[in-house]
């Protein structure tokens, strides 16, 4: 990535990481702002220009590190790294959350960020698995702060509790040869091509994520596959049949061996709908009257009918090609 415009907060410069960042990027334009979750000038962009901001870094200290507990494969979602992402999903959750400005927050403050997850680890009496990826792509961020390296070497040191996190990314060569000890669990998520292609802005195909997950398993990481978000297009059946069938030719015997499931369908928005319709007047309109209910305020999610239908097929797609591999959930 080469950011358009750097936002940082004067203060990151005095960390380690602040200070190479400012090296690696010295050419680009750098920005003094007082607060990374609030920068009017991008808060009062319009939604056109939502492609445009996600070309831009905004580097600060990450101050809020309260980790919620989880119940599905950790126990606990942890603050970490960074916020937002460069891609451009046209359902990104984190949407919901930062509205247009879901752009690519890195925190500098590494260290303070590791060294509660190595304590709140050690003070445990089980093992306990800490999400670390559930605001951004952390293999997407690897690639400009070499963080998740960093993270899982040093992670792994302590030799107890786990690590987790979820990507939609291939450049994983740099994690390959790590000393992650087993430690470390990477989750891939998968969609159909054609979904990829049409809703997964800017993250890497199929077939590169399966060559990448093979890679992962074979470099000994724990791994799993995230059938997320599951996107109920008009020719859903054919496309979730034929993801299967591409799994099961692909992956490896050593993945197929251990990998686990996560399905999890797509909550869309308003604010989706407002962004997507003014930053990707081409794009596919994932809003669908006809099988979409209200879920909360401004949001939707599938109906009942629609969803159960599209639970029992892709139970019976994961069951018929991975026997004997886990659906940890359905959500």
């Amino acid at each position: 990535m080469i950011p358009n415009i750097i936002y940082y907060e004067e203060e990151s410069l005095n960390y380690t990481l602040g200070k190479s960042l400012y090296e690696k990027y010295k050419s680009a334009e750098w920005v003094k702002i007082e607060n990374h979750n609030n920068i009017p000038e991008l808060r009062s962009n319009p939604n056109c220009e939502f492609a445009r901001m996600k070309q831009n870094l905004v580097i600060g200290i990450r101050k809020t590190h309260k980790y919620v507990p989880n119940s599905k494969t950790s126990d606990f979602l942890v603050p970490y790294t960074s916020s937002g992402c460069s891609a451009m999903c046209l359902y990104c959750y984190l949407v919901c959350n930062y509205n247009k400005c879901s752009y690519l927050r890195l925190f500098v403050n590494r260290e303070q960020m590791l060294g509660k997850l190595i304590k709140s680890s050690n003070h445990s009496s089980t093992e306990l698995t800490f999400e670390i990826g559930s605001n951004s792509d952390l293999v997407l961020e690897n690639t400009i702060t070499g963080n998740l390296e960093w993270t899982i070497e040093n992670f792994g040191k302590n030799e107890r509790g786990y690590i987790t996190l979820p990507t939609k990314f291939d450049m994983v060569d740099s994690l390959l040869n790590l000393e992650h000890k087993g430690r470390t669990i990477i989750r891939m998520s998968v969609n159909p091509q054609e979904i990829i292609k049409k809703v997964e802005f800017g993250t890497s195909s199929l077939i590169n994520r399966v060559k990448a997950l093979n890679s992962l398993k074979e470099a000994g990481y724990k791994i799993g596959i995230l059938v997320a978000p599951v996107i109920l297009l008009e020719n859903w059946e054919a496309l979730y049949k034929e993801l299967f069938n591409i799994l099961a030719d692909t992956l490896s015997q050593k993945v197929k061996n251990e990998v686990f499931f996560e399905v999890i369908f797509m909550t869309y928005s308003y604010v989706h709908r407002m962004i997507n319709a003014e930053a990707f007047p081409n794009a596919i309109d994932l809003y669908n009257k006809d099988i979409m209910t209200g879920r909360g305020r401004g949001k939707y999610c599938y109906n009942s009918i629609t969803r159960d239908k599209g639970e029992e097929l892709l139970r019976f797609e994961i069951t018929k090609h991975f026997p004997k591999n886990k659906i940890m959930y359905v959500v």
